[in-house]
């Protein structure tokens, strides 16, 4: 009986440590819309949790820049959610769908950072969460009339090194111009 009480800790501690993941993971925000999925016409569901990452990162080619730059980027993420739906006609998306999102994104974990919308409805924002002055969070709105996106990075990131995964992971292309090239052009 005295091993079976000495255990409890044990397995206590063993639980804890594996709740630690999924309570990280819990701090960043969580979309639902799956009833979306069921008016779209196409839909993609990705979900790579850190070690599907790091699985993922055994393919690339550490030999190429690009893909190196790549591996070295998604090393320390704990995970990257996409959402992405196409729809065959206008208005099966709706603004309450995006503010469900928006109203998770709010001060003072997260800060939007850029915000587009143009006269044909198209929206873009970008959301950082910053913890202890850290970056350990993005989150990408893409919304157009037939189509809507939403991206979750979770885990440290390089600002620097976030468009690299652009095009990787049904993430789309980021032109993220450093300010100094932008004046050279």
């Amino acid at each position: 009986m005295n091993a079976r009480v000495q255990r409890r800790p044990r397995r206590r501690l063993v639980w804890l440590l594996c709740c630690l993941p999924a309570m990280a993971a819990a701090q960043q925000f969580q979309f639902n819309l799956d009833r979306l999925a069921a008016k779209a016409s196409e839909t993609v569901d990705v979900s790579l949790d850190g070690s599907t990452l790091q699985f993922a990162a055994k393919f690339l080619d550490s030999k190429d820049p690009d893909q190196s730059k790549v591996r070295k980027l998604i090393a320390g993420l704990e995970g990257i959610y996409v959402k992405s739906f196409e729809f065959d006609k206008k208005g099966e998306w709706t603004a309450a769908d995006l503010d469900g999102i928006r109203n998770q994104l709010k001060a003072p974990d997260w800060s939007k950072i850029v915000g587009v919308k143009s006269t044909d409805g198209e929206i873009s924002e970008i959301y950082l969460r910053k913890q202890n002055g850290k970056l350990t969070g993005v989150a990408i709105l893409a919304a157009e009339a037939k189509e809507l996106t939403v991206v979750n990075i979770v885990g440290p990131i390089d600002l620097d090194s976030l468009a690299e995964l652009g095009g990787h992971f049904h993430i789309p292309p980021m032109d993220m111009a450093k300010p100094d090239a932008a004046k050279q052009k």
